[in-house]
């Protein structure tokens, strides 16, 4: 399966403590590598891991690759903020839901299981996302 990987479910993958770890690891072996994600994706996942070596080593070993959404996309990334404002969303959010848009066959990994069950893609249309289970 060809997916974009959000924060929660690299740091979950990353992390043997993390609550999500075994669902992460055990949803690895039917996903396509690499999975697709952004620099602030990337960044997050950085900062919750502690660690930019541990962060940069996913994209060096292959696991995933970074499509630089912002740099040529700031613009639908504006638009996307203002449409989903009343939830908050966070520049990893916004770009994750972007790649969900240039990449329509590709399924979203993601813990936030609240914000994309309400956000959508091209105004109208669900995400396709894998939650952990009792999300």
């Amino acid at each position: 399966m060809r997916a974009i990987a959000d924060t929660g479910f690299l740091v979950a993958l990353a992390n043997r403590r993390d609550h999500h770890h075994a669902w992460a690891a055990n949803l690895l072996p039917r996903l396509e590598t690499p999975l697709l994600t952004c620099e602030a994706v990337l960044s997050e996942t950085a900062f919750h891991l502690g660690s930019s070596m541990l962060a940069l080593s996913m994209v060096r070993e292959g696991l995933v690759a970074v499509d630089w959404v912002f740099a040529r996309e700031w613009r639908f990334l504006h638009m996307l903020a203002d449409q989903f404002n009343d939830q908050d969303p966070d520049l990893a959010d916004l770009c994750v839901i972007r790649l969900s848009e240039l990449h329509p066959r590709h399924t979203v990994l993601t813990v936030d299981a609240g914000h994309f069950r309400v956000f959508r893609r091209n105004n109208r249309d669900r995400i396709p996302a894998i939650f952990p289970p009792g999300l």
